[in-house]
């Protein structure tokens, strides 16, 4: 059977090029939606574009740096002036950026985390809600289990606080956007195979924060192993679509119950 869950809904989604991003791309075109692709020019965003026409879908690539206000407010104007509309928003750009402890950790990388992850989430919201507001529509924002369920992450002080701001972010333009009928919803992955580790700059020093915490059996008690960006793709798809229609200012953890050890 055909899935037309998400017939002519036109989904812009920021980190689209790799990872949750692309594997959320590429199972909305597969559901119908028309999809605008953000993120820095890469052989990966050409990937990306030539799987979804290969599927038979149809989607732009705006090249874009997330933590630039001017540069996303240009690819939602390019969004809409190629769809004519935006009825989904994946604000799923981020990094996990340099790992040390608060100490070492330099203001210029403190900034540089908050600013990409959350930051971004902030512009890529605020420069699409004036085109949403007339036929409402569906945000996601990727989160994390850091910052709201996990605190072990040692060294990760910018991310987690990052994270933590998007799902605070997310309940309050949840409020904010109900009188519109555009619903504001957070995700929160736990491990998931990504390429988010090139992002990653840990620090010799935080091993002089580090607290063991040592599981024998493993981490991830469901699959024994980190979740796939296609599992996070299939959650994403169920927000987006008015399968979720009253479903809005939650935070979903899907990490395999790993949190819960």
């Amino acid at each position: 059977m055909t899935d037309t869950s998400l017939q002519n809904k036109v989904a812009l989604i920021t980190g689209a090029a790799s990872g949750i991003g692309q594997a959320t791309a590429i199972a909305l075109a597969k559901a119908g939606a028309k999809i605008v692709l953000v993120d820095l020019n890469n052989e990966r965003a050409e990937s990306t574009e030539e799987q979804i026409k290969q599927a038979g879908g149809e989607c732009i690539f705006v090249d874009t740096d997330v933590a630039d206000p001017k540069r996303v407010e240009t690819a939602i104007q390019k969004a809409v002036e190629t769809f004519q509309s935006i009825d989904i928003v994946f604000a799923n750009a981020g990094i996990n950026g340099t790992v040390a402890p608060i100490e070492d950790l330099t203001p210029d990388q403190w900034d540089e985390t908050l600013t990409t992850n959350l930051k971004s989430t902030f512009l890529t919201v605020k420069y699409a809600v004036p085109h949403m507001k007339q036929n409402g529509g569906s945000i996601i924002i990727t989160s994390s289990i850091n910052g709201s369920r996990k605190f072990s992450g040692f060294g990760m002080s910018a991310y987690s606080s990052s994270k933590a701001g998007q799902v605070a972010f997310a309940k309050m333009a949840a409020l904010e956007l109900a009188q519109y009928k555009i619903r504001v919803n957070v995700i929160c992955p736990g491990a998931i195979e990504t390429n988010i580790g090139e992002n990653t700059f840990k620090q010799p020093e935080v091993e002089k924060i580090q607290i063991p915490v040592v599981y024998p059996e493993g981490s991830q008690p469901l699959e024994h192993g980190p979740g796939k960006p296609e599992q996070v793709a299939d959650l994403v798809k169920f927000l987006a679509s008015s399968s979720s229609s009253h479903i809005s200012g939650t935070e979903i953890f899907i990490d395999g119950a790993e949190t819960l050890l």
